[in-house]
């Protein structure tokens, strides 16, 4: 325990997700000791982001406008929306450059222990997107875990009395991998989406 601000400064860091109480106490130091670090950008960073960036009013990624560049780009291909749980999946995405449709992004997956239903993402959003006939195939880019599978479930449920074709992403041994590594879940997805090759 550190004295006064600077344990409210290493508190404040471990709020936020992914860094621990050492990593919080590494990065508190590296503002104090380092003369260069401009604190004044930073704080005047994080205010601007909190009042300029907002969601996308159509597939609720992030954006400084009313709409985002995906949803304005009039080179996507409107029959396919692929959809994933944060903002940050669609970077992901993005940077294979293999998908060329839209997205739309839920704001998490469905987590009874968390108290997040269907109801509490943006599940009615899509419906309304998928009303007018336009997407022939929805891709569902959910987690590979607990929540993701529970999400992409109960999507597929969803989407099933719908005409448009519903697909989920493969999954299975990572490259580099070692299969007496893998657990019983990842090597089975890996026999399920298994391919022919010629």
């Amino acid at each position: 325990m550190y004295e006064g601000i600077v344990q409210e400064l290493i508190d404040e860091l471990g709020r936020l997700p992914g860094i621990g109480p050492k990593s919080a106490q590494r990065i508190a130091f590296h503002i104090l000791q380092t003369e260069s670090f401009d604190v004044s950008r930073l704080a005047s960073v994080l205010v601007e982001v909190r009042e300029k960036v907002r969601f996308c009013e159509i597939c609720g990624n992030v954006t400084q406008e009313v709409t985002c560049s995906i949803c304005r780009d009039p080179r996507r291909d409107a029959t396919s929306i692929c959809v994933v749980e944060e903002a940050k999946d669609v970077v992901a995405i993005e940077r294979t450059r293999e998908f060329k449709g839209f997205y739309h992004v839920l704001g998490g997956a469905i987590s009874p222990i968390d108290g997040i239903g269907p109801d509490n993402l943006r599940i009615r959003q899509l419906m309304t997107r998928l009303a007018d006939n336009t997407v022939q195939e929805v891709i569902i880019a959910t987690d590979p875990n607990l929540e993701g599978e529970a999400t992409a479930t109960y999507l597929t449920r969803l989407l099933s009395s719908l005409e448009i074709k519903v697909t989920r992403l493969a999954s299975g041994l990572p490259v580099g991998g070692d299969l007496e590594y893998a657990d019983e879940v990842t090597l089975g997805r890996a026999f399920e989406g298994r391919r022919t090759v010629s």
